[in-house]
């Protein structure tokens, strides 16, 4: 069994390797958890005025 740090090492080399790839994956993920976050924002003043 290969040691985790060695297949992260691995992983990172070629993802790397492969361009703007990894750029665009992460600004993807960011955006998608920011958008959540947003939404949550957003949404959460709606439950507390049932008057």
């Amino acid at each position: 069994m290969l040691n985790s740090s060695v297949l992260l090492a691995a992983v990172q080399d070629t993802s790397r390797a492969d361009g703007p790839g990894w750029i665009l994956r992460t600004v993807i993920i960011v955006g998608v958890i920011g958008a959540a976050l947003l939404a949550w924002f957003l949404l959460r003043g709606y439950g507390g005025n049932q008057d």
